[in-house]
């Protein structure tokens, strides 16, 4: 095994390890972007593709999770700072804080209560992506 192909080896394990930036090329890495999409669109396309058009209602409906927990953790932990310390940078750190542990609690339970784990999420906005390329193009 010579050092050329020994490379082409290490090139073929780390574009398996880092596939996951094909997504963000794709959504992300365009000379001309996509127009906005609306919810009638995204209602659409849960309408017309029967394997990820559940997925990616159940991941349209977990953000209210994240919200919910977000505003929860922001109010709670904001509330206990400005009743004990009443430091202005205090307070605003601990409601940043609250709502960035609030959003990923709330994302956890959504994680559980729609089953998301047992959802390919990255390939159902994936498909929407592909789905509303080709409805734009025409």
């Amino acid at each position: 095994m010579g050092i050329g192909e020994h490379f082409e080896g290490v090139k073929q394990h780390w574009a398996r390890n880092f596939a996951f930036l094909d997504y963000f090329k794709k959504v992300y890495g365009r000379a001309e972007p996509l127009p906005k999409w609306s919810d009638a669109d995204v209602e659409e396309f849960i309408a017309s593709d029967p394997v990820y058009g559940p997925q990616l209602k159940a991941l349209r409906q977990s953000r209210k999770f994240a919200l919910a927990g977000a505003l929860v953790g922001a109010a709670h932990l904001g509330g206990v700072a400005f009743k004990y310390s009443k430091a202005p940078h205090g307070v605003v750190l601990a409601t940043g804080f609250g709502a960035i542990t609030g959003a990923v609690l709330g994302t956890e339970a959504a994680e559980h209560w729609y089953q998301l784990y047992k959802m390919d999420k990255q390939g159902a906005n994936l498909r929407f992506i592909y789905w509303w390329e080709d409805k734009v193009s025409g």
